[in-house]
């Protein structure tokens, strides 16, 4: 066939314009602007790497010569300039009728791209059928028809292509496949029919002990989804029992991990306790394990870690800060030197300022317990992003106060930016605080009384006054404010506590006290300062035993000063005055001015 020469050049700019496109497929993954756009199945390894370069795979048509005759690259032409012009509708048809034609892949995904762009979800799922049928061994038809029924929410229509891909995945790749399955379908509106069709869709993988745990991992994370917590645990279970290895399992019971799993953690255990644990699993279950205050158990992880992979930064800012909890200062800062430096090595350069930050803020409170103020000022001086600039100011105004210069120090907090209402509201908490801190509790109490008449309802302001009307004897007006701050907020276990600890300290309405503090360990069962006043109040009403247990767990997962005045007064109580003395001594080592143990220790008229 011949053309004019009119035609003959636009034939040429047609075959420009296709290569053009060929080369954009190449090096470009597939990125509609359209919400309906699906996110691929594969995700590419690269912003440059196609779907079909992450398994090595291409169409056998992509390997061939172009069946592209002139005529076809002038109707593709005419498709893409018909789209840019605004009528999507028509240019889609045109390109779609030149790939049905020639077989070109190139060809059907550009009409998958613009019904995609003119937001046509269904002309999208045609044309990618359209691909399949005409190319039936193309991956990546499948793979665009699977993303396309996801995004379109069409979850029971996938089960088949679903298989198919997972089928033509190389084992080694299948790890990374199950993990964008189920980020993907976790997108379904409808979760369990997702999980559901997802299991269908692995049935044999979920049998191979080679990707069982994988599988069983992604079918888990997808019930989990769906609100099958049972059902996630389940899965755990039956990918560990396959592939103890597999750190997929081990991810899905961390995420599970909770007093009514107990299940769950022994899943974790298994996985670290085997040849070829990720260190990331050992940070992650430390983390969980810091999350449910489990400190002294995640201190032994990070130990641990530490210990197997002495180069990575994060264990030991986060061994240092728990150090730094327990009062062990020493290895605190030896933690965290160790940890500034190495911290050039983190790859993330916004978690290496947070790290940074964190180390030199720990830092300072470990030199202030020293009493080496200048020390502590100095590493807060070295906190220069923004983000954390108040902080160190506060810290700094603290300092001062400590050093007798209250004056200066709430100058200090006054001259602070408040550039929202959250800012303005810290600052005036901070103030507060230094009021407290320098026992001016009158001046702090008429601070919260005018706040809170200008914000009734802020139980933050309430709960604050209430604890300085206690440091003024004021017990009445204390007891009204945190019945008035329950009254607003039921749920917070502070104030049962606070108003049950009250009670049992002074000796009165024992009962009351108690029940009011197991409401609080109902609302926080992990919390140890309130299983300690639970202690407290058990002894108050001569439970010594259940007292002496109750205190040993809360001091054991935090020894507190406060926790061990009250356990070695127990111990004390029941003759055990040598395990006393010592509990008192770990104490004041921690804290000797802690005002509960000093009190103890005054009316027990011990002297350690």
């Amino acid at each position: 066939m011949t053309f004019p020469l009119r035609r003959s050049r636009l034939a040429a700019a047609a075959f420009l314009a296709l290569t053009g496109l060929a080369a954009q497929a190449q090096t470009e993954p597939p990125a509609p602007a359209a919400p309906t756009s699906p996110a691929p199945i594969i995700e590419p390894a690269a912003p440059a790497v196609t779907p079909a370069a992450v398994s090595g795979d291409t169409d056998k048509s992509e390997a061939q010569p172009s069946a592209m005759t002139a005529e076809l690259f002038y109707e593709v032409l005419m498709g893409e300039l018909t789209a840019r012009s605004g009528d999507a509708g028509s240019g889609y048809g045109l390109v779609l009728d030149a790939a049905r034609r020639s077989r070109d892949s190139k060809l059907f995904q550009r009409a998958v791209e613009i019904a995609l762009q003119s937001r046509s979800g269904d002309a999208a799922l045609a044309a990618a059928r359209a691909w399949k049928e005409s190319v039936p061994d193309s991956r990546e038809a499948r793979r665009f028809e699977l993303q396309i029924l996801i995004a379109l929410n069409r979850i029971g229509e996938t089960v088949e292509p679903l298989r198919a891909e997972v089928a033509a995945t190389p084992q080694v790749e299948r790890p990374f496949l199950m993990a964008v399955i189920a980020r993907n379908y976790a997108r379904a509106t409808d979760k369990k029919l997702a999980a559901s069709v997802v299991e269908q869709a692995l049935a044999d993988d979920l049998k191979s002990p080679a990707t069982g745990g994988a599988a069983w991992g992604t079918v888990g994370r997808l019930r989990l989804a769906a609100g099958d917590t049972a059902g996630a645990l389940d899965a755990a279970i039956k990918g560990q029992e396959l592939d103890p290895s597999s750190d997929g399992p081990a991810m899905l019971a961390l995420e599970l991990m909770d007093p009514s799993q107990p299940l769950a953690e022994p899943i974790v255990k298994r996985y670290l306790a085997g040849p070829k644990v990720q260190p990331e699993m050992r940070m992650a279950y430390a983390r969980v394990l810091v999350e449910g205050r489990r400190y002294s158990e995640a201190s032994a992880e990070l130990a641990s870690l530490t210990v197997a992979r002495p180069e990575l930064p994060e264990p030991w800012l986060l061994l240092g800060s728990l150090q730094a909890q327990a009062r062990q200062d020493a290895a605190a800062e030896a933690s965290l030197r160790r940890y500034m430096s190495l911290a050039s090595s983190q790859r993330d350069p916004d978690a290496q300022e947070r790290g940074l930050t964190q180390a030199y803020l720990l830092m300072a409170q470990l030199s202030e317990r020293r009493k080496d103020f200048a020390g502590a000022d100095a590493w807060l001086a070295r906190i220069d992003n923004t983000d954390d600039l108040v902080v160190a100011q506060v810290r700094r105004a603290a300092l001062l106060a400590r050093q007798g210069k209250l004056p200066q120090a709430r100058e200090l907090i006054r001259s602070l930016p408040e550039r929202t209402a959250d800012e303005k509201k810290q600052k005036f908490l901070a103030e507060v605080q230094l009021l407290r801190d320098a026992k001016q509790y009158q001046a702090a109490f008429d601070m919260l009384a005018q706040a809170s008449v200008a914000a009734p309802t802020d139980t933050d302001l309430i709960y604050d006054q209430a604890m300085v009307a206690e440091k003024l004897n004021r017990l009445d007006e204390m007891e009204r404010l945190l019945r008035r701050l329950i009254e607003l907020k039921p749920d917070n276990q502070n104030a049962y506590n606070a108003l049950g600890y009250s009670f049992a300290d002074r000796k009165v309405r024992l009962e009351e006290a108690r029940t009011l503090i197991q409401k609080a360990v109902q609302l926080a069962p992990d919390d140890p300062f309130i299983a300690d006043s639970l202690g407290w109040v058990e002894y108050r009403l001569g439970n010594t035993g259940e007292a002496m247990r109750i205190l040993e767990d809360a001091y054991r997962r935090r020894p507190d000063p406060e926790i061990g005045a009250h356990l070695g007064e127990v111990l004390w109580a029941t003759g055990q005055r040598d395990r006393a003395m010592t509990i008192w001594k770990e104490a004041s080592l921690a804290d000797a001015d802690n005002e509960t143990l000093q009190e103890t220790l005054k009316r027990l008229r011990v002297k350690l």
